[in-house]
């Protein structure tokens, strides 16, 4: 006979009974399982030594009813420690299973609790320290290094005119243009005239003289913008407009990641906004795109920028303030026009041309341009040979061209001086600019045609080609 078998049904029962208190009070703690038999008013069954008033404890402990209070009969108790048993395998595995989330809800904010602690050490040193980094200190330092070599000025820099007296040939031109810029009320100006005759530096330099006129509106800071008409073209979708400013859309590359991520557009002010308070002067506008040049004209009349964009919310309360103002009330861009050009008149949208004033540059003469050679040299520490500046009239009747072949004879005679005597002063001597002359393959604009003496069947023309005009040398031949 088995050790069930030996022991009695009752006894068998209360071995049951105290199995499950040891379970409740390892599931709860004995403490506990104490102070709840106390709420439950158990705790008196609980003590009992009565079978049926320590499983009626049992069964208001799993069951957390104090209202229970019908002692279980004896033939009834071991359905009912079955169904208490049940009820305690319930309460086993749901708090189990709640272990097991609270130790992943743990472990989970712990992994966050890092993750934001990190996350505030790198807010707090990109606060210290800013955007850089070892990485980008080391190319800021490489950039700073490069910096740090120039080789020299370029030889049209230097030689170029830094001050309105230095300006040769140009005389009438420039009384002109003072009168519409250095006024209280300065006019937007065209000017027309060939290239290399200093419609740039003109322009620049009549700027700098009204900064220093108080009735001027130009202040000391005013700024110069210059841009080529030949590089801005209109873009349709209007992604990159750099003269007059576009939107950068969060869908677009281009778009600040804050921006962007919380589906704001941004506005990018043009060169016409950079502009405000001074001069924008725009080379070659006969060669502008014509709608750029219409919304161009747009901008003259309203002295602003106005910006739109599909994903801009007026409600929207994380539109930073600058953007609102933008799209709201556009970028400001009150500035002078000057634009330059060596088309004719004619070729230049009448619109534009009925909005500004008209300067005419001429075009250089001989002895405009022997004149601009020897300030050149001048500027430039060299002594000439006579015959020098007379060669080069010759040979162009630009500006920028006569003062870059200067600098080409400046080269090679500082390169064969500087062999023997590099202690004299450089002196650019008639076969230097022959040399170049020669390696450059340039021909004379103007040749000696005249002949006292008759020929059958030939005569000349005047032909004009733009600015430059010249002799055409006409021949008729006849066949038998």
């Amino acid at each position: 006979m088995g050790w069930r078998d030996q022991l009695s049904q009752e006894d068998q029962l209360q071995r049951q009974v105290t199995a499950l208190y040891t379970l409740l009070a390892n599931l709860y703690g004995s403490d506990k399982l104490v102070m709840k038999a106390g709420k439950l008013d158990a705790l008196k069954l609980m003590r009992s030594k009565v079978l049926t008033e320590r499983v009626l404890a049992l069964q208001r402990l799993v069951y957390e009813d104090p209202t229970l209070d019908k002692m279980p009969q004896e033939t009834e108790i071991p359905s009912v420690l079955d169904d208490i048993e049940e009820e305690i395998a319930d309460l086993i595995a749901r708090k189990t299973v709640e272990d097991k989330i609270e130790k992943k809800i743990a472990e989970r904010m712990q992994t966050r609790h890092e993750e934001y602690v990190k996350e505030i050490k790198m807010q707090v040193l990109k606060e210290v320290s800013g955007p850089d980094n070892p990485y980008t200190l080391k190319k800021y330092a490489e950039l700073e290094k490069l910096e740090q070599i120039s080789l020299s000025r370029s030889a049209l820099e230097k030689l170029r005119p830094s001050s309105l007296d230095q300006v040769v040939g140009q005389e009438a031109a420039i009384r002109v243009l003072l009168s519409k810029l250095v006024s209280p009320y300065p006019q937007h100006v065209i000017v027309y005239g060939p290239p290399g005759v200093g419609k740039t530096t003109v322009a620049r330099l009549v700027l700098e003289e009204a900064k220093h006129i108080g009735y001027t509106p130009f202040a000391a800071d005013a700024p110069f913008v210059e841009v080529d008409g030949t590089t801005l073209r209109w873009d349709p979708r209007e992604v990159t407009n750099p003269l007059l400013g576009s939107v950068h859309d969060p869908i677009y590359q281009g778009a600040r990641r804050d921006l962007a991520e919380s589906a704001i557009p941004e506005p990018k002010p043009g060169l016409v906004t950079e502009a405000h308070g001074g001069i924008l002067f725009i080379d070659e506008i006969g060669d502008m795109d014509p709608i750029l040049m219409n919304k161009l004209l747009k901008v003259l009349e309203d002295k602003r920028v106005k910006f739109d964009s599909a994903y801009y919310d007026p409600d929207d309360p994380g539109v930073p303030k600058y953007i609102k103002k933008l799209f709201e009330e556009g970028a400001p861009a009150d500035f002078i026009l000057v634009a330059a050009t060596t088309r004719d008149p004619s070729e230049i949208t009448p619109a534009l041309r009925s909005r500004c004033a008209e300067v005419f540059f001429e075009p250089l003469s001989k002895q405009a341009i022997e004149q601009i050679v020897i300030g050149a040299a001048g500027r430039l520490g060299v002594e000439l040979d006579p015959e020098v500046p007379r060669i080069i009239g010759e040979y162009s009747i630009e500006g920028r061209k006569a003062v870059g072949m200067l600098a080409d004879a400046y080269g090679l005679a500082l390169y064969e001086q500087y062999k023997h005597r590099p202690d004299l002063t450089v002196r650019i001597r008639k076969d230097d600019l022959l040399e170049v002359i020669r390696t450059s393959r340039m021909t004379p604009l103007m040749k000696a045609r005249e002949n006292v003496q008759g020929e059958i069947g030939k005569i000349y023309g005047l032909g004009v080609s733009g600015f430059v005009g010249s002799i055409i040398e006409i021949e008729a031949v006849s066949f038998p």
